[in-house]
């Protein structure tokens, strides 16, 4: 039995001193995590969410905006309900989740190859509501309506954009499409039932997957000065 403790007390002895060595190794990469950015590598979520919320975040307060929010979101956030995305989000319901999506004019003009003309763009960014279906006949009839009628209405036929055609004139990939801090000045088009929501406060794309945008309603309008029109 003496025999049989003198050999724990040995491993014990020999284990210790590993153990300590282990915890002073964990809470010095910990300590590296928190106080320097340069141990997080650029390409990490993480660092990747941090920078582009500080980045849009500045682009909307040189612009006046204040009245906005982002928030961080699980990975799996677009498996949830929708009822459980406006609980995470503590938005007011679930008619205050919004999408951007890009659009494109497949029947435009030869001339029309850029956003040049927000009248008369070959591409747009369109906001809706999750829980309205999109109405493109109703945007193709603003647009021949907005072009007072000298462009035929024939020559407007929108549809969803490819994804890897959103990605390069946005910068964004799918999910985290968003109207600010685009790579290319597309024009935006806001749907008239959003401007009627109460409280006048919505959620949409915040330029990464896992980032959502809050912003109130008026000054989306002031800072983005979409169209708005009835598409759904």
């Amino acid at each position: 039995m003496e025999a049989a403790l003198a050999e724990l007390e040995r491993v014990q002895t020999e284990i210790l001193p590993r153990i300590s060595k282990l915890e002073q190794t964990i809470l010095s990469v910990d300590d590296d995590d928190v106080s320097s950015s340069a141990a997080v590598p650029a390409s990490t979520p993480h660092t990747t969410i941090r920078d582009t919320e500080a980045r849009l975040s500045n682009i909307l307060r040189s612009n006046g905006v204040n009245d906005f929010q982002f928030k961080k979101v699980p990975s799996d956030y677009y498996d949830w309900p929708l009822e459980s995305r406006r609980d995470v989000l503590a938005a007011a319901c679930i008619h205050h989740l919004c999408k951007s999506i890009v659009l494109v004019n497949t029947q435009a003009q030869s001339s029309v190859v850029d956003c040049s003309d927000r009248n008369n763009s070959k591409y747009y960014v369109v906001v809706v509501q999750y829980t309205a279906r999109f109405n493109a006949e109703a945007v193709k009839n603003f647009l021949y309506t907005l072009n007072n009628g000298k462009i035929p209405k024939k020559k407007f036929n929108l549809r969803l954009a490819p994804e890897e055609t959103s990605m390069n004139l946005t910068g964004y990939e799918h999910n985290a499409v968003t109207c600010i801090g685009m790579k290319t000045d597309i024009p935006v088009i806001l749907d008239e039932a959003i401007t009627k929501l109460s409280p006048d406060f919505f959620w949409l794309g915040g330029g990464e997957t896992d980032l959502k945008w809050g912003i109130k309603t008026s000054e989306f309008i002031k800072f983005v000065k979409p169209f708005i029109v009835g598409c759904s």
